[in-house]
């Protein structure tokens, strides 16, 4: 019989080319999934990605640390027990200016692609 679940024991560890550590459980490089992806990530602190306007929406869930989000030009800052959607085609910067690491978990309905993120350059 065919089993309806799936537990994941070994997440697709993202290669970032930083020291941040993202996880990715269940997406486009896990298992195929291009509807949604949840990853676990540790941004460390300092760190900042470039400003994008991506093609899905994005769920933080902050578990520990804080976290800071440039969404429409608006700062908005996530501590451990907040989280925040972005709606799919808005500007939004993610980014850790503090000195501990944060902590959190990513949804993205669809998929997580990088293509689909539009970054732009730096």
């Amino acid at each position: 019989m065919e089993k309806k679940y799936h537990h994941q024991k070994s997440p697709f560890i993202v290669p970032t080319g930083d020291d941040k550590y993202i996880a990715e459980h269940f997406g486009r490089a896990t298992n195929g999934n291009e509807n949604m992806s949840i990853a676990h990530m540790v941004a460390p602190p300092g760190w900042s990605e470039p400003f994008q306007t991506p093609e899905f929406d994005e769920y933080t869930l902050v578990v520990k640390g804080r976290k800071q989000c440039i969404v429409a030009g608006e700062v908005i800052l996530l501590e451990a027990g907040t989280s925040i959607k972005v709606q799919k085609n808005t500007r939004v910067q993610y980014a850790n200016p503090f000195g501990e690491p944060c902590e959190y978990i990513s949804i993205c309905t669809p998929a997580f692609s990088l293509e689909q993120a539009h970054r732009e350059e730096a």
